[in-house]
């Protein structure tokens, strides 16, 4: 049995994954922005523990990273949060991810939801950044996670584009195929897992993620600039 934390829980492809992990006998800490926001509420029965908080807000972030150590350390940590509004992509897709692995407790396994998308976003971290920037520069965070934190297989997931509240109803992937890969990843027997770290993933299956991604040069630009963003520094 493992304990897992699976960020934005409330609804969509995070609320799937929580109820595969507690379905399968596993201890499962939920967060969600607030607890009016989960889509079905008996959830809260099943989970070992609920945390909220708004992954926008960096104090907000640095706050909910120690209450959740209270439960920690972790087995595995999903990254699943994240938003298309263009205001708020880089803070909580990318930023939130960086600050909870910063502050908490290394985890056995993390794993973030990037995106197909992120194979037309951008280098330039000074503008801003759209969706599609904020997923390449999380995958890029992740993959240098693999490198500089070997104790911790890390790997990022591209569920496809599902029929979630964020992908709308019209989305033509499968939403159980876009939930399922990272349930794996943070309960299998890591000799089954190749690549063991560093894997970017659809539906079971390692692909090749945007060049940039792999990038030394651009990691440490992701890394450095997140750092001086957040004031807080990866060990």
């Amino acid at each position: 049995m493992s304990l897992v934390l699976v960020t934005g829980a409330s609804t969509g492809l995070g609320l799937a994954t929580v109820d595969a992990l507690v379905t399968a006998g596993h201890d499962v800490v939920l967060h969600a922005r607030s607890e009016d926001r989960l889509e079905d509420a008996s959830v809260l029965d099943r989970v070992a523990a609920t945390a909220y908080a708004d992954l926008a807000d960096v104090m907000a972030t640095v706050d909910l990273a120690h209450r959740l150590d209270a439960h920690g350390p972790f087995d595995a940590v999903i990254h699943n949060a994240g938003t298309m509004d263009r205001a708020l992509a880089v803070p909580v897709n990318v930023v939130a991810p960086y600050v909870l692995t910063a502050v908490m407790q290394p985890p056995g396994r993390s794993i973030v939801l990037s995106s197909g998308m992120h194979l037309g976003g951008g280098t330039d971290l000074a503008r801003g950044g759209g969706y599609s920037d904020s997923k390449l520069w999380v995958t890029a965070l992740f993959m240098a996670l693999a490198d500089r934190r070997p104790g911790t297989l890390s790997h990022a997931v591209d569920p496809g584009w599902v029929p979630t509240r964020m992908g709308g109803r019209g989305a033509p992937d499968d939403l159980v195929e876009g939930h399922r890969t990272q349930v794996w990843l943070a309960i299998a027997d890591e000799a089954g897992i190749d690549p063991r770290t560093g894997g970017y993933w659809h539906h079971h299956r390692p692909r090749d993620p945007h060049r940039s991604a792999v990038d030394p040069g651009f990691q440490d630009q992701v890394l450095a600039h997140l750092e001086d963003v957040t004031s807080l520094r990866l060990e």
